[in-house]
């Protein structure tokens, strides 16, 4: 990390965004002088606010931006601020600027980088790889785009030896990133905006597999063509690391694990779906590569809770489940909605959809479509823009999605009328889903699902 020792002060700009505030973590940890703008309060700049790193929510010239030392300050932000004129400020006084892909891109060249990609299943799969490292008291540091529930926060310090890391495809950042393992869990079309087709985000991921300097530190889901040596992995088939022998008891699922020269039984967890046996299976595969012990894993896995809005389920005393989870990819939708049809074929599903971004909405309309009509009943709430205008998606919208969902037990409406219409309805199993602000509606369902 030579380049970045020189600086001492790190101003983050956006520091409020999930893989911002895991770096902010990070320097803070490592006694650095961290401070940022963002432009809306949230539980995560909060509870950053309490670790003691000192955050505005106005965009002014203040005597702390004032008292930096241009030469000691490194500024981070992220490409979702267009406009600021605190980043206009730094600018004009020349002081060194980069973006959250480059920085993260330069701690991994001076550790041993375990890199989670895919455009699915790489946050429950970095965080639970980071979980067993931190188990086996590996010294690692974890760069997370979720809230552990272990750790409770997207971050965790046990050292600089190892760095795990989610890889994010978006705007092709995980190029920036040194790898010496590597994980590749899927690679479907998304983010079309940036990659314009499925053969160019299919290249991006096969650029970021030729980052790694060891065939044998490769880790890909068996069926994707990665264009490279590597290890294979897979649930229910063989590959040079598997699982099978899948089972359900009280909650739990049970499942063995298959080394190339070995087979180890009864690994046991609380996290629901076979894709998620699949997340479990790779990362027992990198950490066994480590010489981490089997029995250690065991423990580790047994204890692992899983991550805030993938799959958080609770069941409440009248029989009644509520599921959140931050699935807004067809594919993610699929999963997440078949594993609670396998596992509770008889009960009614309530789900309740906040579609993500316009372009992707646009992009795969007839896919979220066909995963949609699985529920039995909808509410699909308004597209949720993010960084995207609707004056440049003319005609996208939810009823326009609706019109493509075949069912009749389906409604538009908004986030403000959403929760008055999930207490109207008649389900045994509720699903909120979505990775906009539909978490806003965690907190008041949660407390009227206690109280019925």
């Amino acid at each position: 990390m030579s380049i970045l020792n020189k600086y001492q002060n790190f101003y983050f700009i956006g520091i409020g965004g999930i893989g911002m505030s895991a770096l902010a973590r990070y320097f803070h940890a490592n006694g650095k002088n961290v401070l940022g703008y963002d432009k809306t309060p949230t539980k995560l700049t909060a509870q950053i606010g309490f670790e003691g790193i000192d955050i505005t929510f106005e965009d002014v010239i203040d005597e702390k931006i004032v008292a930096l030392d241009k030469e000691s300050t490194l500024v981070i932000y992220t490409p979702a601020i267009k406009k600021l004129g605190i980043l206009d400020y730094f600018a004009s006084e020349s002081f060194e600027i980069l973006k959250r892909a480059k920085v993260l891109g330069l701690i991994t060249e001076n550790t041993d980088c375990i890199a989670v990609a895919g455009t699915h299943g790489k946050t429950t799969t970095s965080t639970l790889i980071a979980h067993l490292c931190k188990e086996a008291n590996l010294p690692s540091s974890a760069f997370l785009g979720g809230i552990s529930e272990n750790f409770k926060s997207n971050f965790d310090y046990n050292g600089n030896q190892f760095s795990v890391v989610e890889a994010d495809e978006y705007d092709r950042s995980f190029l920036n990133l040194s790898p010496d393992w590597a994980v590749v869990t899927s690679i479907d079309a998304d983010h079309l905006d940036i990659y314009g087709d499925r053969v160019q985000i299919e290249d991006g991921f096969r650029q970021f597999a030729a980052l790694v300097p060891n065939d044998n530190q490769l880790f890909v889901r068996k069926g994707i063509a990665i264009g490279r040596g590597h290890k294979t992995y897979a649930v229910n088939e063989e590959a040079d690391y598997y699982s099978d022998n899948l089972r359900m008891e009280h909650d739990k699922i049970y499942f063995d694990f298959h080394t190339p020269t070995q087979e180890v039984e009864d690994f046991v967890w609380e996290i629901p779906g076979i894709h998620n046996v699949e997340n479990a299976t790779v990362a027992l595969a990198i950490l066994s590569n480590l010489g981490v012990g089997f029995e250690t894993l065991k423990k580790a896995i047994a204890n692992f809770k899983g991550i805030k809005r993938r799959y958080t389920k609770h069941i409440f005393d009248n029989g009644k489940i509520y599921i959140d989870d931050y699935a807004h990819h067809p594919t993610e939708l699929n999963a997440v909605i078949g594993s609670i049809k396998t596992f509770y074929p008889t009960k009614k599903l309530l789900v309740v959809f906040q579609p993500h971004l316009f372009s992707r909405t646009r992009d795969f309309a007839e896919d979220f479509a066909r995963s949609l009509e699985n529920g039995d009943d909808l509410l699909l709430l308004d597209i949720y823009p993010a960084r995207e205008l609707q004056e440049n998606f003319e005609g996208i919208t939810s009823s326009w999605l609706a019109e493509k969902i075949e069912t009749d037990n389906k409604e538009v409406c908004t986030l403000q009328e959403t929760f008055e219409k999930i207490k109207e309805k008649d389900f045994d199993i509720l699903l909120t889903v979505g990775a906009g602000n539909i978490d806003t509606l965690y907190d008041p369902i949660m407390e009227w699902m206690q109280s019925l």
